[in-house]
């Protein structure tokens, strides 16, 4: 099997430039003419961000094409050099801030002030002026309502200011990782403007496709650009440290701007422009008591190819619980359409999608999905205000659709937004959300498995449960007690037992379990690609939020599915994401990771990359589930909402996934949700989770997550609590034999804390999900050929730069100060040693983070081979030491260091022959 580079190249161009939100095109200065004298302004367009920044953005490429590199390339215009060299000199001067480790590094990049005479004498040899505008942010790194992060610096806000002034035709591209205040398109006026998001290692070339014509756009925006940041419902409880509350409801995004505030928005949810136009016409309408089938006809009646996004939307009676007045429940894109050509397009919806949780009885079924009596009206469009009536249900009764138990109740009573109708149509009002009424310990008790008596070594491998030979439960009667414990705890980062420098291992950690034949599974993030701590190189892809613009379910599906095969053949089992919270407010600095504020658009779009995984036999993890919906705080903040909020939004974009692409891996996140951390929380993993969403795989934490009993502050040494609410594994512990993070889990057992038939549930589901993993594949020597072809030295390498020549005798101290590197840099030494034989390198190093979860690595080649790596964890200032074994024979040995975060400080690099270095031992 081939892994097409290529293909995997162009796809993800191709999501790029679908991807991209065209709002505004005046006098049709998009797509640039041939042979345009173009004036490009902003230091992003040499500074592109691919991707923002975190765990989910630490992706080693071979290389990025930033927008500026691309329209160098691309042939079809005259670039001002002048303008151009005006920059680099200034960016000379003042180079790329990347901060001083973890969380630091600035929301946006200084901007070159810049005169009028400068845009003035452009504009007299330019046609057109393009202005590139870049922003960052990410985990534990919110937005803030402030210059140079959501709102333009003062400088951006000057550069556009002159540029407008001065130049007919003005193009602002918006190098984003999610939605940034718009109210400067008003006052200044550009001629275009497109959020181009973060597109990844071919990023720029994305954008310069659509620049030039070459595809045109074709994205729509995933979320609602309100007038002003204060204006998002959300902004009121958004950032607070201990307790937020969700007053707000199941009114996020468009469905409170639609319904309370259509005065509010500057673009609505699901607009983006073409550059051709496209009529939408009903074929039909059907609804068969259960399901919703609508066939429309799309027709290009433009003058340029193009695709168009499908957007059904549903209208519901508000009835007593009060409803959205429109809902996203559908839709589709074309193909590429040229001038005159036309395509029928079919959009399906369950009866499912268009009900509504009633947590409070008011519709006389209290913890039920309804369709409450009255008209359903239902919408097709390019958006949720342009959309035309296609069809239309009556329900003389209310109907249940699915008949529930209370869960995730919250435990105090607040008050929520509601919709109200009177004479004037439906105007915002509140109610009253009561806590709990029932007893979280009785459903727990209730619903407890019984014990697998231990029989001791019976023969049997874990093939011989996936071959049907054996029982999972004859199998794990086999395991002792203390090596199933083990299997709850998975390892990392950068562990030795599985690739190098990937986020975390688990399963067969112990020889006791290899020997029953469970295989070690890898993980690593993330999102925007192959996170692999030591260097190796992987292809970075565009952010969610480009994704999700797409609209293109298909497309997400093929760019997965080469992500999956690069998996396979980095031996990589699992992926930690999609990442699928909602954009519930715009200043979460994961939005770049996150989908959109929809549930249902969310939902569908990781469906589509799981999909494309599971043809490969690895996987995604879904996170983080639920409710990350700010970064500050993440760990402890309390988030109070009601159950129906959760069920239709929160939840609902998890369950999409879990059933129809049949997701098997899913990641807790770290705070609390009505008291509960959600690692500990029995209501989401195990009532919601698994009984009525039927899911049959593992649900590990986040990395270093708390959990707790509920009434008691989080711990990562509540243990117990995660497993017997099926949050199977711990993640993650240096050693998981020895309890390393010194859970509660050895004094638990066998108490009503945590039965051993808890233990064995959570172990079942992790073998279940190892069972299907290509990691059982390469333990059984049953890996097709196929994908064995796919291997190469993965840890194998060449990179530029200069070696540093070092002469080593019995002990030599390596040049510390140019060890002292940036992040994700490489330093390369030319050792010249005078006997052969067995060396030590002892590096001494400290952690500078000022973040207690930052994780840094220091890795070690030795020839180009991954030789081993060093981590440290946090902020502790102690001086760390680690000792590489190296062999030496010959007189020349290359030796290079991989630094992965600025935080990690080398203090001094020793070289010594091993019997000199043990005399002195």
């Amino acid at each position: 099997m081939m892994f097409d580079v290529n293909k995997y190249t162009l796809l993800a161009r191709q999501a790029v430039s679908e991807g991209c939100v065209l709002l505004k095109n005046d006098n049709h200065v998009l797509p640039l003419k041939t042979g345009a004298r173009i004036a490009s302004f902003g230091r992003s367009q040499f500074n592109y961000y691919k991707s923002g920044t975190g765990s989910g953005g630490l992706v080693n490429t071979a290389y990025e094409v930033s927008i500026l590199e691309a329209l160098k390339k691309c042939g079809h215009i005259d670039l001002d050099q002048t303008i151009l060299d005006i920059y680099e000199a200034w960016i000379a001067k003042n180079p790329f801030d990347s901060g001083a480790g973890w969380a630091t590094e600035p929301w946006c990049q200084k901007e070159m002030p810049i005169t009028e005479e400068i845009v003035k004498n452009a504009a007299n040899r330019s046609d057109v002026a393009l202005l590139t505008i870049g922003r960052t942010a990410g985990e534990d790194r919110d937005n803030t309502a402030a210059e140079g992060s959501y709102l333009l610096s003062v400088e951006e806000s000057r550069l556009i200011e002159i540029v407008c002034k001065y130049f007919d035709k003005t193009v602002v591209l918006l190098n984003t990782g999610n939605i940034i205040d718009m109210k400067w398109v008003q006052k200044y006026n550009p001629s275009a403007v497109m959020y181009v998001w973060q597109g990844g290692q071919e990023g720029g070339n994305g954008v310069v496709d659509v620049l030039t014509g070459r595809t045109g756009p074709s994205g729509k925006l995933a979320d609602t650009i309100a007038v002003d940041i204060n204006d998002y419902p959300s902004g009121g409880n958004f950032g607070n440290r201990d307790h937020n509350i969700y007053e707000e409801d199941i009114y996020v995004g468009y469905r409170y701007f639609e319904t309370f505030a259509k005065d509010k928005v500057m673009y609505p949810f699901g607009y983006g422009l073409s550059y051709t136009e496209f009529s939408v016409e009903k074929d039909s309408f059907v609804w068969d008591g259960k399901n919703v089938n609508v066939r429309v006809r799309v027709t290009n009646v433009g003058n340029r190819a193009g695709k168009e996004v499908v957007q059904l939307y549903l209208s519901q009676p508000q009835g007593k619980m009060g409803k959205a007045s429109r809902v996203l429940c559908g839709f589709t894109k074309t193909k590429e359409l040229m001038p005159g050509e036309c395509e029928i397009l079919e959009i399906n919806c369950s009866n499912y999608y268009l009900a509504s949780y009633d947590d409070s009885g008011v519709s006389g079924y209290k913890s039920c999905y309804v369709l409450e009596r009255g008209l359903y009206t239902f919408y097709v469009g390019n958006s949720v205000r342009c959309s035309l009536a296609v069809g239309t249900i009556l329900l003389n009764e209310t109907e249940v659709i699915e008949r529930l138990s209370p869960a995730m109740s919250p435990v105090v009573p607040f008050e929520r937004f509601r919709a109200v109708t009177d004479k004037n149509g439906i105007r915002l009002g509140m109610e009253s959300v009561p806590g709990r009424e029932y007893d979280l310990w009785e459903r727990i008790n209730k619903n407890r498995p019984g014990n697998i008596p231990y029989k001791g070594d019976l023969g049997y491998k874990l093939c011989d449960v996936k071959n049907g030979m054996c029982s999972m439960e004859t199998f794990i009667s086999q395991i002792p007690l203390e090596q199933l414990t083990v299997m709850l705890r998975g390892e990392g980062m950068n562990s030795p037992k599985v690739t190098p420098g990937t986020g975390g291992a688990f399963g067969g950690l112990t020889e006791t379990l290899k020997a029953f034949g469970i295989p070690v599974v890898c993980c690593t993030d993330g999102p925007c690609g192959l996170r692999m701590d030591v260097g190796t190189l992987a292809f970075s892809l565009p952010n969610g939020t480009a994704l999700a613009c797409s609209f293109n379910e298909s497309l997400s599906t093929q760019l997965f599915e080469l992500l999956g095969l690069e998996m396979r053949r980095n031996k990589i089992d699992v992926l930690l994401g999609p990442g699928i919270n909602l954009h519930r407010n715009p200043l979460n600095g994961r939005n770049f990771e996150y989908f959109s504020e929809d549930p249902f658009l969310t939902g569908k779009m990781a469906a589509a990359q799981l999909k494309g995984m599971h043809k490969h036999k690895v996987t995604g993890t879904l996170k983080h589930f639920a409710c990350n919906n700010q970064e500050y705080c993440r760990h402890t903040v309390n988030g109070i909402i009601s159950e129906r909020a959760l069920r239709e939004l929160y939840l609902k974009c998890f369950e999409i996934p879990v059933k129809e692409a049949g997701a098997y891996c899913i990641m807790s996140s770290y705070g609390p949700i009505n008291g509960l951390w959600t690692a500990s929380n029995y209501d989401l993993l195990t009532t919601i989770l698994r009984k009525e969403w039927g899911y049959q795989g593992l649900v590990m934490s986040d990395w270093w997550a708390k959990g707790n009993e509920e009434g008691e502050d989080g711990s990562m040494q509540e243990n117990a609590a995660m497993v017997r609410s099926q949050n199977d594994m711990f993640m993650v512990v240096t050693d998981s034999a020895s309890n390393s993070n010194n859970d509660n889990l050895p004094e638990s057992i066998g108490t009503n804390k945590l039965t051993v038939g808890e233990v064995q549930r959570s172990v079942a589901n992790i073998l279940r999900v190892i069972m299907n993993a290509a990691a059982m594949e390469r333990e059984n020597n049953c890996e097709p050929e196929c994908y064995r072809d796919l291997y190469k030295l993965v840890n194998t390498y060449e990179t530029p730069g200069n070696d540093i020549v070092v002469d080593i005798d019995k002990s030599t101290h390596l040049p510390i100060e140019e060890v002292r590197m940036p992040a994700r840099s490489r330093t390369k030494f030319l050792l010249h040693t005078k006997k052969t034989g067995l060396y030590n390198l002892t590096i001494s190093m400290k952690s500078i983070s000022i973040y207690d979860l930052s994780q840094m690595s220091l890795s070690v080649f030795k020839e180009g081979r991954f030789l081993n790596s060093a981590s440290i964890q946090g902020m502790d200032r102690d001086t760390r030491r680690f000792v590489f074994e190296l062999e030496c024979h010959q007189e020349e040995t290359r030796v290079e260091f991989f630094v992965s975060s600025e935080d990690l400080v080398i203090c001094e690099c020793v070289m010594e022959r091993k019997d000199i270095w043990n005399e002195r031992r």
